[in-house]
């Protein structure tokens, strides 16, 4: 994929938030000292009156945004998802979560590739803690256009929202023209029906050039992008089930909590499948360059191919 476009969809964020601001006079942003790196930056430098930085003291903000989105606004707070979706947990859960308020929590910098800041930054709980808090919506989208359309239907969702953004760039494989997002929707990139590949985040990409790699050993695998956690699109995994016999989930988490166990526990009670689980394998991640560190715990296309040979009995 050399030659593709790559963009990170933190600076996505960034972009869709300065497009919706100007069409609703209601969006405000939040954000704990870190508007550069979560890329809010570009939305305080268009709107300085409607960009608040709440200091290092995420709790706070997050309580600060509930009464934001109380008094009829639609705030978006934002910060590393360590931060949001850690930290921040108690004040999400009972004061956004539980009066069913109209927040969207931006969390940045997710997963494994947050490289060199190491383990303590490198968020892989986070689709779990989130997916736990009952009514709110889980979402990790895999590039540029998917992440913009993203942040539009989290704007127009009502009720809460958790969108994790990543720190690298990754490809961007959708066309922009013609394209529509859905929460709760999955997408089918590729057809197939020796094994079905579920994947979010940066490891969509991964999941098509596994799948390209796979075609040449004659493994026919569907790809499907399921950027939406929570809800999950219980129509399009149960079809693939159905259809393939074999789930793979691939996802920048820990293997507990996130995307797989989502599928798992949807086919274990409507349609049992064997499933393996591709993601950090419950262990802390630590410091180094991004690309080794994905290639070392397993997130990548050569060790979907692997698994899918395996699981094909190739």
């Amino acid at each position: 994929m050399a030659d593709v476009k790559k963009i990170a969809t933190r600076e996505s964020y960034g972009n869709a938030l300065k497009e919706l601001a100007a069409q609703h006079d209601d969006l405000v942003v939040f954000d704990a000292d870190l508007a550069g790196a979560t890329k809010t930056g570009i939305f305080k430098k268009a709107y300085p009156d409607r960009h608040f930085n709440c200091g290092i003291a995420e709790g706070n903000m997050m309580a600060v945004a509930a009464g934001a989105a109380a008094a009829g606004l639609v705030p978006f707070a934002s910060t590393f998802a360590m931060f949001a979706a850690g930290r921040a947990f108690e004040q999400i859960r009972n004061s956004i979560g539980y009066p069913h308020l109209n927040v969207k929590i931006g969390a940045t910098h997710g997963g494994i590739s947050v490289g060199e800041d190491g383990a303590s930054h490198q968020c892989c709980e986070d689709f779990a803690l989130m997916r736990s808090i009952p009514g709110m919506v889980v979402m990790s989208p895999a590039d540029d256009v998917e992440a913009r359309a993203m942040v539009k239907a989290a704007y127009e969702h009502v009720g809460p929202v958790y969108m994790r953004f990543g720190r690298a760039a990754v490809p961007v494989f959708h066309e922009e023209e013609g394209y529509t997002f859905q929460i709760g929707k999955g997408e089918v990139l590729q057809d197939g029906s020796d094994v079905a590949i579920i994947a979010n985040g940066l490891m969509v990409a991964e999941a098509v050039e596994a799948g390209k790699a796979l075609k040449e050993l004659s493994i026919n695998a569907r790809i499907i992008n399921m950027a939406t956690i929570k809800p999950l699109d219980e129509e399009l995994v149960l079809q693939a089930a159905k259809d393939c016999g074999k789930i793979i989930t691939c996802e920048e988490h820990n293997i507990l909590g996130g995307l797989g166990e989502a599928v798992c526990g949807l086919l274990c009670e409507k349609l049992p499948t064997p499933v393996r689980r591709i993601g950090v394998n419950d262990e802390f991640g630590h410091s180094g360059p991004a690309a080794a560190l994905l290639k070392q715990f397993g997130l990548s296309a050569e060790h979907i191919v692997e698994v899918a040979k395996d699981f094909c009995g190739k």
